[in-house]
């Protein structure tokens, strides 16, 4: 296939990761020249154009772009009845893509996180979900959404990526210093976190850690006492009102 990326920030960049070793002819574009020639120079079938470059060689095109910026990019352009576009932007509705791009079919605005450059990674898809599936679907769980409204519920429940890592960083340092090995102390860590939430749902996975008197139970009713449930509704409502 042949594949365009317009806007090669940290996503852009590895969403090209993640797809580059099944052979695509990946053209990206030299917005940003630094990365794009790091990726150039370390994979054979990605080249660097300018923006109509990108388009005249590519089936399907990646938006990677600034919601903001990109209808003053996207209006230079042309794009072709048979391309098929996909949004890495969230703050872009997919109606307002399609306008930009017309004639091509904008298909989908897709959310992928850094972890798609090796696979085993979330993506959001909102629209039609079979480019996305085809180009990642084997890696990475698509999860598809139905609406804008849920796409904006989604992106404001994936920050709280951030403040679980900071946890788990968090809990490391305290190991490290008192353990002879602090880089294995936050392996450790983080194996565990990912492996439990990976092989339960976390219902039943709070009520398998919630033994009486347990050391999960008597830290998680700490930091609950000390508004961590509060807290975070709070968060995501802010996000949400933000967002609106």
């Amino acid at each position: 296939m042949k594949i365009g990326i317009l806007g090669t920030g940290t996503i852009s960049s590895a969403v090209v990761e993640g797809m580059v070793a099944d052979g695509h002819q990946i053209t990206v574009s030299e917005r940003n020249a630094a990365r794009a020639a790091d990726l150039s120079a370390r994979f054979e079938n990605v080249t660097v154009a300018d923006n109509q470059g990108v388009l005249d060689a590519s089936q399907v095109v990646f938006l990677g772009l600034m919601a903001a910026a990109a209808p003053g990019i996207l209006a230079d352009l042309t794009f072709r009845p048979d391309q098929k576009v996909i949004s890495l932007m969230a703050q872009a509705e997919l109606g307002e893509v399609g306008d930009m791009v017309a004639p091509a079919k904008a298909e989908a605005v897709m959310i992928p996180f850094p972890a798609i450059a090796t696979g085993g990674s979330a993506i959001l898809v909102l629209g039609d979900t079979a480019t996305v599936q085809a180009l990642f679907g084997d890696r990475n769980r698509i999860f598809p959404l139905s609406s804008q409204e849920e796409l904006d519920a989604y992106q404001c429940a994936q920050a709280v990526l951030s403040p679980a890592v900071k946890l788990v960083g968090g809990a490391a340092s305290w190991l490290g210093a008192r353990t002879s090995d602090a880089a294995q102390g936050e392996s450790f860590l983080r194996h565990l976190v990912a492996s439990g939430l990976m092989g339960a749902e976390c219902a039943p996975l709070l009520e398998a850690l919630n033994t009486p008197g347990g050391y999960n139970q008597q830290l998680r009713q700490h930091m609950e006492r000390a508004g961590m449930a509060d807290d975070l509704a709070i968060g995501l409502d802010l996000l949400e009102k933000r967002s609106e």
